[in-house]
């Protein structure tokens, strides 16, 4: 087996312990081999999404964040039939977007969330 180092800040860490206890795994290796799994299975069911589509994109961020959310959703404003906006907890907020048209874009417009490192968490359902 391949061994892959990361760097993880002190939060992630403590967060990844807490898993560990709660979920059982054995260590932190096996949470990050689970998540990546979990990671690669979304993307599968994401590329298999063809044609005209409705989907719901969540995405939790940092409130410094809000231009580049705001930039982000004036690029995509086509496929967004609706946009809520709410604040979370102190710093945080969540977007959901609910959106319709074709599979392509909306899955470029969920990479492109993905991507940017302020963004804490970004979910594509789709129905």
């Amino acid at each position: 087996m391949t061994i892959v180092s990361i760097s993880l800040n002190d939060e992630i860490l403590n967060e990844m312990d807490k898993l560990q206890k709660s979920l059982g795994f054995s260590g932190r290796s096996e949470i990050v081999r689970a998540g990546i799994r979990g990671m690669i299975s979304e993307e599968r069911s994401r590329q298999d999404l063809v044609g005209y589509i409705h989907a719901i994109l969540l995405v939790v961020h940092n409130e410094a964040s809000d231009d580049e959310i705001s930039n982000l959703r004036h690029a995509y404003d086509e496929l967004i039939a609706t946009h809520l906006h709410s604040k979370i907890d102190r710093d945080r907020c969540l977007e959901i977007f609910l959106l319709r048209g074709d599979a392509k874009p909306m899955r470029d417009m969920t990479k492109k969330f993905q991507a940017n490192k302020r963004m804490d968490n970004v979910q594509l359902i789709a129905m």
